[in-house]
């Protein structure tokens, strides 16, 4: 019986990049000044796996999730600020945009939601993956085209815990961000569009202590703002390619450009090494091994080669992880020394 419902979220099933969506009756007609536009996918999609990854904590500012339906979105973009709102109805997908990056982001509307993914591309190997697959067969792989909105909150998430990242994210956006374009931004409870490069640069030091942020992240973003728009042209390049310009800013490692190629390039083989938890997860998954490290774990994804990123996030998707046997690591808040 329970292989007839979906399975419940939990901690690293969120990991995964697992939002829930509400099942609700979405609302007809464009908002006012509101840009729309219409896509059918060639297959399942399911709005809740496919942007779930660009979700940074339950209360990101940038991102929405709400009951009718809907999935609200608030970036940066080469046109200027924009706010995306995309629903399914009836098998099509529906977005409004608004903002001087509305255009922008209509047109890249089929790739943000995985039309240049090519999820048959993945045979699993393994049971697990298997049963995974089959339980989330809307999963396609999001390409957003944008480099640095992803850049900033992957090295805010460097060696502390997600919720002291989640926290120093929310805290800067909304310091230093501006209001989303759109009903979005004029709500009570407003969607806010993350920082432009210069004004990440000028942010003062004790502003990033009061977020929670070390000497060593923030200077890591501030190197790379400085650079934004070389960055942002790795868009163009292939996924290796743009990994390897990344990791030209000092700070910016292996792990970090991995976790941006995946949402910026839609990288199906882009696998995150250097990872605390993910090693063990799928050594665990694959092969009952809690202690597995990188080595290992590529050794164990090397039937998925290609598509090993996609491999690994079914794996997280489906939960399977070893249970805890050492305290969590401590929340350090620098702000309040």
């Amino acid at each position: 019986m329970a292989g007839r419902f979906a399975p419940r979220p939990t901690r690293t099933t969120v990991r995964g990049g697992e939002v829930a969506v509400p099942a609700g009756v979405p609302r007809q007609g464009a908002g006012a000044a509101a840009r729309v536009r219409s896509w059918v996918p060639d297959g399942p999609l399911d709005l809740g796996l496919v942007l779930g990854p660009l979700r940074r904590g339950p209360a990101d500012p940038t991102f929405r999730a709400t009951r009718d339906g809907s999935v609200w979105r608030a970036c940066r973009t080469p046109a200027g600020p924009g706010t995306l709102r995309v629903y399914v109805h009836g098998g099509e997908v529906r977005a409004e945009a608004w903002g001087p990056g509305a255009e922008w982001l209509l047109e890249q509307l089929p790739e943000l939601l995985g039309a240049a993914d090519d999820p048959d591309a993945f045979v699993p190997r393994h049971r697990v993956v298997a049963l995974a697959r089959h339980r989330r067969p809307g999963l396609r792989l999001t390409r957003t085209g944008l480099v640095l909105e992803s850049l900033i909150p992957s090295v805010l998430e460097q060696k502390v815990t997600t919720d002291e990242a989640y926290r120093a994210w929310r805290l800067l956006v909304r310091r230093f961000g501006e209001r989303a374009p759109g009903p979005a931004g004029a709500s009570e409870r407003p969607m806010w569009v993350m920082p432009a490069p210069r004004t990440w640069a000028l942010i003062p030091s004790w502003e990033w202590h009061r977020a929670g942020v070390d000497d060593k992240r923030a200077s890591t973003i501030l190197r790379a703002v400085r650079v934004a728009a070389r960055l942002e042209q790795a868009v163009g390049m292939a996924a290796g390619e743009a990994q390897a310009r990344l990791e030209v800013v000092p700070g910016v490692g292996p792990w970090t450009s991995a976790e941006v190629v995946q949402r910026s390039h839609g990288a199906a083989d882009a696998v995150t090494v250097g990872d605390l938890h993910l090693p063990g997860i799928v050594g665990w998954a694959l092969a009952g091994d809690r202690d597995a490290d990188d080595a290992e774990m590529l050794r164990l994804l090397e039937p998925y080669a290609g598509q090993r990123h996609r491999a690994a996030r079914l794996i997280l998707l489906s939960g399977q992880v070893p249970g805890r046997r050492a305290p969590k690591m401590p929340r350090v808040d620098i702000g309040l020394l």
